[in-house]
Order: structure tokens, then C-alpha cells, then sequence
């Protein structure tokens, strides 16, 4: 008999839909969309449904987003992974799905004087009480590292450094830190400046950003004090050596890169986007300084300014610290544009104009208007801080003093926005959405009362969720400005003074299907099953062998009360076997973690409910030589095949629930096995339950006299037919 080993895969991984966030605001074009949230919907964010699950404790304020690594090996197991940062100089990993620490680095050792640096000693209360990691980090996945910088006040002297940690440990990467360090040629116009970073001037403040190989950093000043320019900073992410310097003002001063923490944008040509803040602005007359600007960078060669724009009102926005740069820019889908204006973005200031740029000619200044621009609209929300959010042809900003306003935008132009009933204080915030593809939108902020809010992304007039409602059981307890939401996987994750706060499904239910068909509701004696819900196991975990086990990652299944055999189990999808003696009725399902019930669901077992497995929408068929069926790997025509199964129903020579099934003596199927590919009937061979395996069949069939091609393979037992996939012949 063919071994069916090729296929395990098909019943044993874990979802490969679950999203990793590795930048700030989920991808570079700072949408704040999270789209594959399948969890989380209008209907079921509401205060019966959704609540906080938990929160662990840190050691300072969380002031960069969260970021997450699904399926992470850590800690002498497989989690899921929130990494998160405090001001005093600590990365904490945590298990996303408990309150469990796998591991912390802390940069810090006050006994040799080294500390986070007091606000008082930079004499700015900008960020506080303290100051060590600020910037939100980024993650490589590839190499599994996550790029973080930190500040530290060493015996006096002020330093910042790069650092490059292994996301399994916490440890240092060869190379790391490296000690942030800058200078550029230029002039200067005040005495003092001498271009050169100076480190008590500064806070690296921008999200991080990686791209084609390199880490980007951004400096600011302290609350606008000292000689200081603008500075966008690139490390080789593999050695840490310093390969970009781009100083905004090196013939001026000022004009800080700081946008509210948002990190860079970048479109899908590798031109990167940020904002500057107050500071010198002298490129209408020929020079290099872009204060107060929207600058586009090429990356192409090295890195230079090769578009920008320029309020009109530029000096009185300097003047009067109304700075562009407190907030960073949401690149927009071409959905947005027209056919002259195709590729757009969007973004807000302090001023709380709200400006659409053609990011292909982003105008650069003109006297007396903004008129060159695709749009301007003065003063139309409050305060911008971090970055506005786009999904679905709406662009979403949160100013403070004002209303989260929703301002849909077709043919290049916004419309009139809609508005939360809810008024954001100081700063404002920061949306963010997920979604199922384009369904099921949430959007999700937190706020200085301190709440984690929640409205349908479609209409954002009604509150679906609040902390607050229900303030005993979700309340957030504090909150750090300009801060975050970040979702992923059916949970939020808000980062406080204190702690990170965790809310998702309080009662989630439990989707189960046929493992190879996906389909739900019915499954037979004996046959494969896939269950979803949230927190159904405390740590991913695969069967080692045969017998199945009754426990996998803390996780056991009951299906009326009788124990399943688990193949694997995960937070979100455990795979199991249906009990041979499960009798033909509407059952329940239960998932226990540890000693708590996390899920029920309903399954109504039938005498025969066939699946046929697909492997990237082929049949899971093995050809006579031994290869996987494949368009590059057909069948002969007169050879014959094995084709993978679940749920034919009972055989002969039973085998134990979980064990594996013996080459001798076969177990085979009772009921009346048919099949057919292309119309015709198929000659079966044999059908029966897979050798060295628990709960797969295989049917054995010989390939009819067709032409060349892919054709339609079906398989049916008792007349009950089950799902089709094509097969080819050559």
C-alpha cells in the first residue's frame, strides 16, 4: 500500500492564515489596516461578547505599538509572540495568547551608572517619565530578529544605540549594539551648529523602518531645545554598519523627524515618505533645507530628496509651532485616484489642514495657496498626531479637541467626513482597522479617558465596544499618548504605563469543519476534523507519533463527552479524529485548556461524510511511481493512483481511536466505494484506511483512456458524494 506520509501536512499544520505584524501600523504604506482578521466582527465587539482577557506587567510606559510573530520556537515550545517595549530600556517577549513572559532584555545597569534618561534631564516632559526605547521596532522574519534603538544616560553622557536582538532569546546578534552616531557637510545659520548629532539633543522617536536591507532610523529634538537638525539614519541590517545619512536642514537647523511616532511610508517602488517638523525651509529658492515639508526620498542610489511640498503658509506655521511633522502620511490605494491623479496620499499637522498629494508631483511650494496640490482642506480636523488610517476608500483622522472624522474619497476627491459621537482630547488618536479582506471592518482607538473604543469602520456615528462599559472587568487603567492599538489573531493588544493589556472574545465559538473539505456541520466515525476558536491551547504542539495522543499544548477535545484523539493543537486550530464509536446524531463538542472550558460547537456526525484533501486545488493523489499528481507530474493513463481521504465510514479490522492502522491485515471500507474522473467511472482498486496513519483512507483507482489534461475527480461511498478536485493525466 502507498504511504499516505506526504500528506500529513494537509491535517496537521496549524492555520496559515495567521497574520504577523512586524512594522508599525502593519505594513509600509502606514494603512493601519490589519486585513486578514477573521475573529473580531461589528456583530460580536460588543460588551456581552468582547472583553479584556488579560494583562501582564511591565517596567515603564508602552509608547511604541506592539508587534506579533506567530508559531515563534521559544522557550522549549511553539508560541505565538507579542513583543512590546518600555521607556526604561526593556523588550519584553510574551505568549500572545496568556499571561506568560518567555523572555525580557533590559539594557539598563544602574550599579556601573548606566539608566533610562530622566525627562527632567533633557528639561522636556515630551515623553515621560522617562526616556529609553520610544520608536516603535521592526522585525525581520526571515532572519528573526527585531531592530530596536535605545536611549541610555551613562555617568552623565547621553548615548543611543541600535540594537539587533534574536526574537527566540532576547540575545544580541553578532554586531550589536552599534552606537548611533551622525554628521553631514553644510553651513549651519546658528552659532554652535556644528552638524553633528549631538546625543543629549535627541530622541529617536520615528517607528523603525526596514527596507531592501537596511534599517531606518529618525532623530528629534527635545521639545524644540539645542542646535538640532532633522535626521534619517540607515543601518546594513546584517553587519549594523552605518550606510545612509540624510540631514533635512544641512544648511539650516531644526526640522525634527519625529510625526507623532509613525514610522516612513514607502510605495511599492521603494520611494520613501516622511514629514518634517519646525525648521529652515529654503528649497523654493534653490536650497537644500526642507523644514515643514512633506518629503519623498528616492532609495534607488543611496538616498536623496527628489519631490516635496510645501505649505503656503510655511513661516507662520514655524512660528507658531504648528508643525507639518507631527504626524506622519497614509499612502492610498489607486482605488482613491483618477486618471490623473492615480497614486495619492494623504496627511494632517498640527494645524489640522488636511492635505491630498499626488505622490508622483507633490507640488512643491507656491505664495498665497495651496492650489497645486490635488487638495487641500484648511483646518478641517483637530491637532494631527501619529498617522490617519485608509481602508476602503475612506481616510480616517483622530485631531485632538475633535471628533474621529471619516472622509470618504473617489475620483482624487474627499467628501464630507462622518463623525464619532465621541470628542478625542489631547492628542487625539491613532486608528487602527481589521477586517476580513474587505468584510466585517472594525476600527479600534485608544484614548486619554483612558478606553479602548471600537466602531464598524462602515459607521463610525455608533460605538460598538468601549473599555469602560463594563469598567470592573476591561478597564484600561492608563494610558500613554499618542499610543496604539494593535489586532492580530482575535486579540487586541493596548500598551499602558504599566502593563500590556490583552482584550478578545470573551466566549468565542467554535467553527469545526471536515479537515479536507473545510466544509462545516458534518463529519463520520473515525474522520478528520478541524476546529477554530481563540485560546484553545496554551502552546502550539503536533502529535510525536502514534498512538494520538488525548493532550496536545494543554488542549483536549470531548465530542459527547468522549475523548478525541488530537493531531494538533494551537490558540487557534487544534486537529483531531472523531471517535470510532461516535453514533450517527447532533453532538457537542467541547475544547478544554488546562482545567477551563474555551470553547463549544455543535457537529452533527453522520455514517459517511467523504472529504477528498487538495493539495494548491489538485486532488491529493500519489501517481503509480511514487510522485504527488501534479499539472508537472501527470498520471499515465492506465496506471493506477491513491487518492487521500477522510470520512468513509466504517471498514473492517477496526483499529483503536488514534492508533495507527497495520498493512496487515487491511482495514477495509464496507460501505460501496464509487468514483469517477471526467464523467467516466473509475475501476476502484481497493478503499480502505491508510496504512501507518490514523483517520486517513485511501482509494486506490485505475486512470480511464483520456486525453491529456486535468479532469474532475469525485468519490463517493453510499451514494453520498463527496467534494471534487481535478487530477492530470498525461
Amino acid at each position: 500500500m502507498r504511504s499516505p506520509y506526504c500528506f500529513l501536512w494537509l491535517v496537521a499544520l496549524p492555520l496559515a492564515a495567521q497574520v504577523s505584524v512586524l512594522t508599525y501600523q502593519y505594513d509600509l504604506s502606514r494603512d493601519g489596516v490589519n486585513s486578514s482578521e477573521t475573529m473580531l466582527t461589528p456583530a460580536n465587539v460588543n460588551s456581552t461578547h468582547f472583553g479584556k482577557l488579560f494583562a501582564v506587567g511591565v517596567d515603564g510606559y508602552i509608547y511604541a505599538q506592539p508587534l506579533y510573530l506567530p508559531n515563534v520556537g521559544i522557550a522549549g515550545g511553539v508560541h505565538n509572540v507579542v513583543f512590546v517595549t518600555t521607556e526604561n530600556d526593556s523588550v519584553y517577549a510574551f505568549d500572545a495568547d496568556s499571561p506568560q513572559m518567555l523572555w525580557q532584555t533590559n539594557f539598563l545597569n544602574p550599579a556601573n551608572g548606566v539608566t533610562a534618561v530622566p525627562a527632567a534631564d533633557v528639561n522636556c516632559d515630551q515623553i515621560e517619565p522617562q526616556i529609553g526605547i520610544t520608536g516603535t521596532p521592526v522585525i525581520d522574519p526571515s532572519s528573526g530578529t527585531i531592530y530596536v534603538v535605545a536611549m541610555t544616560e551613562e555617568n552623565g553622557s547621553f548615548v543611543h544605540r541600535l540594537h539587533a536582538l534574536d526574537v527566540t532569546t532576547g540575545a544580541e546578534r553578532p554586531g550589536s549594539p552599534v552606537v548611533i552616531q551622525a554628521s553631514s557637510p553644510g553651513t549651519g545659520d546658528r552659532t554652535g551648529d556644528t552638524d553633528t548629532l549631538v546625543p543629549g539633543n535627541y530622541k529617536e522617536r520615528l517607528g523603525l523602518l526596514l527596507l531592501n536591507g537596511v534599517v531606518y532610523l529618525g532623530m528629534s529634538a527635545h521639545c524644540d531645545l539645542g542646535m538640532y537638525h532633522g535626521w534619517l539614519l540607515g543601518y546594513d541590517a546584517t553587519t549594523l554598519k552605518q550606510v545612509v545619512v540624510y540631514n533635512v536642514t544641512p544648511n539650516g537647523s531644526m526640522a525634527g523627524l519625529w510625526q507623532g511616532g509613525a514610522a516612513p511610508a514607502v510605495d511599492s517602488s521603494g520611494n520613501m515618505y516622511i514629514v518634517s517638523a519646525n525648521g529652515t525651509f529654503d528649497a523654493n529658492s534653490g536650497g537644500p533645507d526642507l523644514g515643514e515639508s512633506y518629503i519623498k526620498l528616492s532609495t534607488s542610489n543611496g538616498i536623496s530628496a527628489s519631490d516635496y511640498f510645501t505649505p503656503y503658509n510655511y513661516a507662520t506655521l514655524d512660528t507658531d509651532d504648528l508643525d507639518t511633522g507631527s504626524a506622519g502620511v497614509v499612502l492610498l490605494g489607486d482605488e482613491a485616484g483618477s486618471a490623473a491623479h492615480p497614486h495619492l496620499m494623504a496627511g494632517a499637522g498640527k494645524e489640522g489642514s488636511v492635505y491630498l498629494l499626488d505622490r508622483y508631483h507633490l507640488g512643491h511650494w507656491q505664495a498665497g495657496s495651496d492650489s497645486q496640490i490635488v487638495q487641500s482642506i484648511p483646518k478641517a480636523i483637530g491637532s494631527q498626531y501619529g498617522s490617519p488610517a485608509y481602508f476602503n476608500q475612506t481616510v480616517y483622522f483622530c485631531g485632538a479637541g475633535d471628533n474621529l472624522r471619516a472622509f470618504p474619497i473617489a475620483n482624487a476627491a474627499f467628501g464630507s467626513p462622518s463623525l464619532s459621537l465621541f470628542v478625542y482630547g489631547f492628542p487625539g488618536c491613532v486608528p487602527t482597522i481589521s477586517a476580513d479582506g474587505t468584510a466585517n471592518a472594525v476600527l479600534w482607538t485608544l484614548d486619554a479617558t483612558p478606553a479602548l473604543r471600537a466602531y464598524s469602520a462602515a459607521n463610525i456615528g455608533t460605538e460598538l465596544y468601549h473599555s469602560s462599559q463594563n469598567d470592573a472587568r476591561d478597564s484600561l487603567q492608563s494610558y500613554v499618548k499618542f499610543s496604539l492599538p494593535m489586532v492580530a489573531n482575535g486579540k487586541v493588544y493596548a500598551g499602558t504605563q504599566t502593563a500590556l493589556v490583552v482584550y478578545g472574545l470573551l466566549t468565542p465559538p467554535l467553527t469545526i469543519v471536515n479537515a479536507a473539505t473545510g466544509t462545516a456541520g458534518a463529519a463520520a466515525p473515525g474522520s478528520l476534523i478541524e476546529i477554530t476558536g481563540i485560546n484553545l491551547a496554551a502552546a502550539n504542539a503536533s502529535a510525536a507519533g502514534f498512538p494520538l495522543p488525548w493532550t496536545l499544548g494543554g488542549a483536549s477535545v470531548t465530542i459527547n463527552g468522549v475523548a478525541a484523539p488530537l493531531l494538533f493543537a494551537g490558540a487557534m486550530q487544534i486537529n483531531a479524529q472523531v471517535p470510532l464509536a461516535a453514533s450517527p446524531a447532533n453532538v457537542n463538542v467541547t475544547v478544554m485548556n488546562g482545567n477551563d472550558v474555551v470553547g463549544t460547537g455543535a457537529l452533527n456526525i453522520q455514517s459517511v461524510a467523504p472529504g477528498l484533501f487538495t493539495i494548491s486545488g489538485q486532488a491529493a493523489v500519489v501517481n503509480q511511481d511514487g510522485s504527488v499528481n501534479s499539472s508537472a507530474q501527470p498520471a499515465a493513463a492506465g496506471s493506477f493512483i491513491s487518492a487521500y481521504l477522510t470520512g468513509l465510514g466504517a471498514v473492517t479490522n477496526p483499529v483503536a481511536p488514534g492508533a495507527a492502522v497495520p498493512s496487515n491485515p487491511l482495514s477495509t471500507v464496507m460501505g460501496i466505494v464509487t468514483a469517477t474522473m471526467g464523467g467516466q467511472a473509475l475501476q476502484v482498486l481497493f478503499a480502505g484506511l491508510a496504512p501507518g496513519f490514523a483517520g486517513l483512507y485511501q482509494v486506490n483507482l485505475v486512470v480511464p483512456q483520456l486525453a491529456a489534461g486535468n479532469y474532475t475527480l469525485q468519490i463517493s461511498v453510499n451514494g453520498v458524494a463527496g467534494n471534487s478536485a481535478p487530477v492530470s493525466i498525461q
